[in-house]
């Protein structure tokens, strides 16, 4: 596996992994109905672009394909972290966060679903609070996590 910075050309593949990855990773913890509301199949590339072009984004390879995506903006939000469902427990979500980490200072937020809230615990993220997310009229239970740093 190697982990890169994110390029423009990235985006196709990465929106088919997070698609895939919600629908199949996140199906033990939210309903067929959530998941729907939180990965559409259709998401704005050229917003999600922009956003990973400001922040510091990175994507693991493996066997030649994305097998996992991240990003962290400058303030410390870290935004997105998926893993193809077929690369899940070999290491890429902890090797994608610990550069991520290494590449701000101070406190680390991150908004985890109920599925990746274990990772982001034995990380050393505290919950902050539980709430519930919006996302097309459907309601999404998810944490606010801090890393003190």
């Amino acid at each position: 596996m190697i982990i890169r910075k994110y390029s423009g050309s990235d985006m196709d593949e990465i929106a088919k992994l997070f698609y895939d990855t919600v629908h199949s990773v996140n199906a033990a913890d939210y309903t067929p109905a959530q998941l729907d509301a939180w990965a559409t199949g259709s998401i704005d590339k050229l917003g999600w672009d922009r956003s990973f072009r400001e922040h510091t984004s990175l994507v693991a390879v493996a066997d030649g394909e994305i097998a996992g995506f991240a990003d962290i903006d400058c303030a410390g939000y870290l935004d997105r972290l998926y893993v193809h469902k077929d690369y899940q427990r070999q290491g890429i979500a902890t090797a994608l966060c610990d550069r991520l980490e290494q590449s701000v200072s101070g406190d680390i937020v991150t908004h985890a679903s109920i599925t990746s809230k274990p990772f982001f615990e034995r990380r050393g993220y505290e919950m902050i609070k539980e709430q519930q997310v919006e996302r097309n009229g459907v309601l999404l239970k998810n944490y606010v996590m801090i890393k003190r740093r």
